[in-house]
Order: structure tokens, then sequence, then C-alpha cells
């Protein structure tokens, strides 16, 4: 008996040490050979980069440098410096001492920065599919992005982007002037009391109300509803926006977001709510319950995943996951588009000025047109320069599913290429001496007069992954500005403080509070 106890100890401890040197061997190459494999690639052709470490890549070293640009930091309403070094000094840093292109990591991911304006062209005309949206992006982001148009790739890409697409299409948007424009009337009666109550000029703080203005646009356009209607799944987004956010840059370090952090419950708690609250509303829908008009993305969604998924829970990853990004997408990068030009505008009344001129001279008291808007040239060129500045988004990214070539440059297969939006928009050996200055002027010509690589423009994307809802977001921005302006003048309150904050968009930390007065 004691000799079969031992036998049987022995295989355990057999069985143990075997498993242990699996996870060992498989931690190794995961963690070490195969990174490293991927870093000795880039090296070969001449690009370097912060050594990482074993577990966190530079994402200690990242922390270490925010936290002392954060100590350094003096609090400053000048409007006109260049947020990136605050935002991301990491790269700033990193960027002096290795140029333009060098590699990094957050965990096991392997990144390539880019802002080289020959490679970030090359990236623009790529056509294969086999370098895409990170597949990161769909597991740590995966409750906020899930598999959606803004996430995935290959054959499922494919069919949402045709799914999608036509539904933005400019003679569509053109047929939802009416609704965005019933839309702003809310708005604006809600802050033309403000003003009125507090004797011809009142402080409004305008994010969250352009915030419910989107939302109740992106919900009319799309949903067939109004902002009253997708309010719970739009606050649900918000906060699992902040959640999600704070834990941006611990991106790639293996086995966290599986881990019971308070940060991943409430992440948890939030996508099950998401989820129903998107299952409820297609539920509705397909029964007919509904008597908005059917005619709307919604109902593309929902022929999409009868047409191309077959068993029921894809079908729902469909559905949901494509909701989750229209509604994410289509109304928080436009409303704090919107909040950072009326911000520009408050603080250059000239062109404030020159704008509502515009405005008035075409509109003559009447509400803003397809045709109008169209002829809108020195609104267009405000939007194009604060989405410039501040462009909504503050990275584009893509993964070599395969090895690719960029010009000379090799990208191995795995690794994540990063291109620095913000960055490459205040470059001044792309834009000029004035970079970081607001000058609307510069986009007199259109995008390829405005810079020496027009290619370095990308407020909604790069090549074939551009942003479908782009025709629907300038029109959207145009209507509310043309409005606005021909309804009030605007200046900074003493309040603001200039903070712009990554948030997985970019905006304003403290809001945007404003004086306004009734034009």
């Amino acid at each position: 008996m004691e000799r079969e106890l031992s036998w049987g100890a022995q295989i355990s401890l057999c069985i143990s040490g075997l498993l242990c040197c699996f996870l060992l061997h498989y931690l190794c190459e995961f963690l070490w050979l195969r990174p490293e494999r991927l870093r000795e690639k880039l090296r070969r052709q001449g690009i370097k980069g912060p050594p990482p470490s074993l577990w966190y890549g530079n994402i200690k070293e990242m922390k270490r440098i925010q936290m002392e640009e954060n100590a350094l930091r003096e609090s400053s309403d000048h409007v006109k410096d260049d947020y990136s070094v605050v935002m991301f000094p990491y790269f700033v840093k990193w960027r002096n001492e290795y140029g333009p292109l060098f590699m990094y990591s957050t965990g096991s991911i392997q990144l390539l920065y880019v802002s080289h304006p020959d490679i970030v062209k090359e990236m623009g005309l790529y056509k294969s599919l086999d370098m895409g949206k990170p597949s990161y992006l769909s597991k740590d982001r995966g409750a906020l992005l899930g598999k959606g148009i803004l996430t995935s790739n290959g054959d499922l890409w494919t069919h949402q982007r045709k799914v999608i697409a036509p539904e933005f299409y400019a003679d569509k948007v053109k047929g939802m002037v009416d609704l965005i424009l019933d839309a702003s009337v809310k708005l604006l009666k809600s802050w033309d009391r403000i003003v009125e109550s507090e004797g011809g000029a009142g402080v409004i703080v305008v994010d969250e109300d352009l915030r419910s203005f989107s939302a109740d646009v992106i919900s009319r356009a799309c949903f067939g509803s109004n902002y009253s209607e997708g309010k719970e799944i739009f606050f649900r987004l918000r906060q699992l926006q902040h959640v999600m956010s704070k834990q941006s840059l611990f991106i790639g370090i293996p086995g966290l977001r599986y881990l019971p952090t308070k940060a991943n419950r409430k992440t948890w708690r939030l996508n099950r709510e998401i989820r129903s609250l998107i299952l409820n509303l297609a539920k509705e829908r397909r029964e007919g319950s509904s008597t908005s008009c059917k005619n709307n993305l919604l109902e593309s969604i929902l022929e999409g995943a009868r047409d191309n998924l077959l068993n029921t829970r894809d079908r729902e990853d469909f559905i949901v996951d494509n909701c989750k990004n229209i509604y994410f997408a289509g109304h928080e990068t436009t409303a704090t588009s919107v909040s950072w030009c009326l911000m520009l505008l408050a603080c250059h009344p000239k062109w404030q000025a020159q704008a509502r001129a515009e405005v008035i001279k075409l509109c003559q008291g009447q509400f803003p047109n397809a045709d109008m808007l169209r002829k809108m040239k020195t609104v267009t060129m405000v939007i194009q320069e604060s989405l410039r500045l501040y462009p909504p988004t503050a990275f584009v990214t893509r993964e070599a599913f395969k090895d690719v070539k960029l010009g000379e440059l090799n990208v191995p297969k795995g690794i994540s290429l990063v291109i620095p939006t913000s960055i490459m928009h205040h470059e001044q050996e792309i834009w000029g001496p004035d970079a970081n200055e607001f000058n609307p002027d510069r986009f007199l010509h259109g995008i390829s007069g405005a810079c020496k690589s027009p290619h370095a423009y990308m407020p909604f994307g790069l090549g074939s992954r551009t942003c479908v809802g782009q025709n629907l977001a300038m029109v959207e921005m145009k209507i509310i500005l043309s409005r606005i302006l021909s309804n009030f003048s605007f200046l900074l309150s003493p309040n603001y403080v200039h903070s712009p904050a990554f948030r997985l968009t970019i905006e304003p930390q403290f809001g945007v509070p404003l004086i306004f007065k009734r034009e």
C-alpha cells in the first residue's frame, strides 16, 4: 500500500513537473522569445527603442515619464500649446531619442511608432486585408468596441462595411438634414432660456448638452428613436469609456482583463447591461412594436446579421457590437469636436465674426439646407482646422497579419503600427511654423493645399479604414455651428481651464464653459 502511494505520488509529481515546464515554456515563448524575434527583425533595419521589461514591456517607464511631466506641468490657460507633450510625453521623449520610427511594447504587445510621412502615406495606400485593426482592440477594449466595424478585420469587416457604409453616403446624409435641425431646436431653446434668465449673458458648460444633442441625432438618424429612448445606452457607454480610459496604459499585460479587479467588475457589469438594452431595442424592432421609421441603420444591421451569420450568439454579437460602435463613435467624437470648435472660436473673435457673417448671408434668417451647407466655406475651414488641432481620436493603429512591406520598411507579422494623429497634426515640417496656431486660412484651397503631406491629415482615420460616418459628422457639425453662430455670440469664461485629456477620445478635462449672448 505504501509502495502504491509512493508510485502515485511520483506520478503526480511528474505530471505537475511537466505542467510547470509547459507553462514556463509558454510564458517564456509568449512573453520574451516571440516578442524578441519581432524586435530583432526591426533592429536589423536600424529601428531602435526603449528596452522593455519581461512582464510590463515599457508600461512602467511610460507611467514614470508621465508622472514626471505632471509634476513639472503648471496650470495654464494658454490654448496654443502642443498638448501632445502633456498627454503623451513618453512619445515625445522617445521620438527625440530614436527618431520618427521606434519600437516599444505594452505588456506582450509589440508596437512600432510611425510618424514618418512617407510610411504614413504607404499605410494609407495599402489595400490588402493583410493589415488591419489590431486584435488587442477587440480583446482589451471588447466591452466598448467588441468586433464591430471599428475593430473587425477580414470577411467580417468587409460584410460590416457593405451593410453600414451605404447608410452614410452623401445622398442619404442629405436626407438627414431636417432631423438634425429638429434636434438642434431643443438645444438652442434651452440655451436661450439660460441666457435670458441671467440677464442677457449666461455661462453654459457646453459639453454635456452637445453630447445629448449628438446622441439625439445618431438615435434619430440611425435607430429611428430619440435620445430619451436611448439615453440609458449612452449613459452606460459613457461610464464604460471612463473606466476603460483609466486602464489604457495597461493594455497588453497578460491576463489582466480576466482578473476580478474593481475596474474589471464594473466593465463586465456595464457590458452586460448595454448588451441587454441593445438586444431589447433590436427585439422591439423585429416585433414591429416601434412606430418610428424603419428605413434606418438598425434595420440594415438586423438584416446584415440575418444574411451572413448562422448561430444565434454570432447574430447577437453582430448586432450588439455594431450598435455600440455607432452609438459611441457616432456621437461621442462629434460632440467633443464641436466643443473644441466652439472653444477655438471663442478665443478668436475675428474668425467667429467671419463665420457668423457667412452663415447670416447664406441662410438669410432661415434654417440651413443642404445647398447652404455646401456653400459654407469659412465654416468648413474652421471645422477642418479644429479637427487638425484637436482630432477626435489620438491614434491610427494597424496590425500586420502577414509580413508587410511599406516602402523600404519590412514590417513582420504580429507588429502593431501606431500613428500619433495629434502629433502628426502639429508637425511644423508638415504644417509650417504656425502648426500650433489656429489658422483656418491654411485650408483655403482644401486639404491638399493646407500642408506638405495631405495624407498626414487624418481626423477620420486613414486609407480604406476611414470612418464611414464622416459625411454625417461634417453635416452635423456644420448645422449645429451655423445655428449657434446665427443665434449667439460667445467668449471663454474666466473659469475655463485648458486641459486636454485622453479618454479614448481627446476631450476637455474640465469642460468648456462659455459666456453666451443673444445675437
